[in-house]
């Protein structure tokens, strides 16, 4: 696990050895355990290294045997083991224990075709001295980031935004779309980012430099269709294999690891897989809040009694958050305003006193099914084919006429629920995440923006994120929901937020879940293997029931939440006032205040809960001051 970075110039000069070493610099967190450099004509290479397998010899920047490719590499190949064998009968010499020497070995042999025998997570950087040409790679699922752009006939790329941004002659502006879009779906979603010509290389993705041009293609793409045609019982026991697999694969390490257990069904199995593989007690991090209906260290502590595991836990309190923000912010480098990275920063902190690798639960719910609006967009279908005078009329009326009959918390969960139907009309069925989200909608956008902005933003592109990768799906409406989130939600939220907060503490994550073999696997079940009446996992639930504490199996989603709405409102009220609406407030110049103040009077009276908009703005307003 490390951060990777390079320069590459259109000539054939050598790159500046500074430049390049304050971009490594700037990514430590990363890989604090060393550095490497390769410097030659018209290319610059460098890592920063986290020591997981072949700690004492798997130093990078590593060369094919004539030195006519140089590698620098980001994550973990699970199967290199396998690999390997077979590139030795014919012919390649290995001088490291390490996967990366193997990704170059195969490139040796297959060049871009290389990607698809991979099983793990990666970014992957490859000169070629002869050709002159760079070979840049992502994962199929989005799980280790690049960024890059192209300034003055220069490639620059980083597995993170500062540190691309320490090598620029000039900070390029901000892409006003791509703030925009944050406030829709609470991320800036790849290829774009919060500066205008820097990019993300989306995931599955490989991008070409030479001659200085780029060509960028993809390398996989996932299918729901055919369906497997298997029993219940048949599917549930390959299920259960499939995943012990996927964790077995992960164990591998030559430094300590153990599990993030949030007290939900996927990282309670992960666990029971660790307990089963393992000789020595798992050892398992949670992190709960002071406000019980948020917490769920009850069944994160019945797993850990069930399977004896060496138990951690951390209480996150309002005290935490302001001090936390300008930290984890100057990770991501961009506003992002998914507030479990709260949690998830601290309790990757903990988790890296006592191991280096973490295993986790991330991408049951996209493999499986396990968010609510997955059984709720039938039935919002079914709403929108009612009569208008019902969806355009009274409802609308209904949510105007409640919120001054009803400033109390009580009322509150009724006219949320109003309001949430109130907005179904205005938004693609298409984009379920957005019909559902907590976050700025189309007309909320439309009367936040000063008008000599609004006029440069396209307010319908949020929607579209989501409409284009369910047009292109195949299979029933679910299929083609779960497919959009694999290409939306997932890169673009979760697993940026796994990935920078993991790191920030220099811990590895692992993900089973995400196994692309399982992914594929999974994909292909049926929709009632996932989805019956308003229970997800259908499969997955019942596949593990006897592993799982008896209450923990009949839970619905709960969330990785925290209780901005009560935070706001009480202790960090002022804090929040002064982020938004000071005189310094760099939202003032983009957004009316007059509507600032509507978000904040409607929060602070109960007539709606604003807490993620709140906490979306308070992040937008501290990076733009740090910009």
């Amino acid at each position: 696990m490390c951060g990777i970075c390079g320069i590459a110039p259109a000539s054939s000069q050598i790159p500046d050895a500074p430049t390049l070493k304050r971009m490594n610099d700037a990514m430590r967190h990363r890989g604090p355990d060393g550095e490497g450099f390769y410097l030659g004509e018209g290319i610059g290479l460098a890592m920063r290294r986290l020591a997981i397998i072949d700690v004492q010899g798997g130093d990078q920047p590593i060369a094919s045997e004539d030195e006519s490719l140089w590698i620098v590499f980001n994550g973990e190949i699970y199967n290199f083991l396998m690999l390997r064998p077979e590139l030795e009968r014919r012919g390649h010499r290995f001088r490291t224990h390490s996967d990366t020497e193997c990704i170059l070995h195969l490139y040796e042999e297959r060049g871009e075709a290389a990607l698809e025998a991979l099983r793990g997570m990666f970014a992957i950087a490859i000169w070629d001295t002869r050709r002159r040409r760079l070979f840049l790679a992502r994962d199929r699922l989005g799980k280790k980031p690049l960024y890059y752009t192209v300034q003055q006939g220069t490639l620059y790329f980083a597995s993170e935004l500062p540190a691309l941004l320490r090598a620029l002659p000039s900070r390029p502006p901000l892409d006003l779309q791509a703030i925009d879009l944050y406030l829709g779906l609470q991320y800036i979603p790849d290829p774009l980012s919060a500066y205008r010509g820097i990019y993300k290389l989306p995931p599955a993705h490989f991008l070409i430099w030479e001659n200085g041009q780029l060509h960028l293609q993809r390398y996989w793409d996932l299918s729901y269709q055919p369906k497997w045609r298997a029993s219940e019982a048949e599917l549930s026991e390959e299920l259960r294999w499939r995943l012990k697999e996927a964790v077995r694969l992960r164990l591998i390490s030559e430094v300590p690891l153990g599990a993030h257990l949030s007290g939900g069904i996927d990282s309670s199995v992960i666990v029971a897989l660790m307990a089963e593989l393992s000789h020595e007690p798992v050892k398992t991090f949670s992190v709960g809040f002071e406000e019980e209906t948020f917490s769920e260290l009850e069944y994160a502590r019945a797993v850990a009694r069930r399977y004896a595991t060496d138990h951690h836990e951390f209480i996150l309190r309002y005290q935490d958050l302001p001090a936390t923000l300008e930290t984890i912010l100057a990770h991501f480098g961009e506003p992002f305003a998914d507030p479990s990275a709260l949690p998830l920063y601290h309790l990757s902190r903990l988790t890296r006193q006592y191991v280096t690798v973490a295993l986790n639960g991330d991408g049951g719910d996209e493999a499986f099914a396990g968010y609510h609006r997955y059984w709720l967009d039938p039935w919002a279908n079914l709403y929108l084919k009612a009569p208008s005078f019902l969806t355009r009329g009274l409802v609308p009326r209904l949510v105007h006429f409640l919120p001054d009959a009803a400033e109390r918390p009580a009322g509150q969960g009724l006219i949320n629920g109003l309001k949430r139907l109130e907005q179904l009309p205005q938004i693609d069925p298409r984009a379920s995440l957005l019909r559902w989200s907590s976050y700025f909608s189309p007309a909320w956008r439309a009367a936040l923006w000063k008008p000599e902005y609004r006029s440069q933003i396209r307010l319908s592109q949020a929607e579209q994120h989501f409409v284009e990768p369910f047009e292109r799906a195949a299979g029933t409406w679910l299929d083609r929901t779960l497919y959009t989130d694999l290409h939306t939600y997932l890169p673009g939220d979760l697993l940026v937020k796994a990935d920078r907060m993991t790191m920030a503490a220099s811990l590895e994550g692992r993900s089973p879940f995400l196994d692309h073999l399982f992914m594929e696997w999974a994909a292909r079940l049926p929709d009632e293997m996932k989805v019956r009446g308003r229970m997800g996992k259908v499969l997955l639930r019942r596949a593990f029931a006897d592993v799982l504490p008896p209450p923990l199996g009949k839970r619905g989603k709960q969330g990785f939440g925290i209780p901005l709405a009560t935070w706001f409102r009480g202790p960090l009220r002022d804090w929040a006032v002064e982020c938004i609406l000071a005189p310094t407030s760099p939202l003032l110049e983009w957004f009316q205040r007059p509507i600032l103040e509507q978000l904040l009077e409607e929060h602070l009276r109960f007539r709606a809960d604003h807490g993620k908009r709140l906490y979306a703005l308070t992040m937008l307003a501290l990076w733009a001051r740090a910009a």
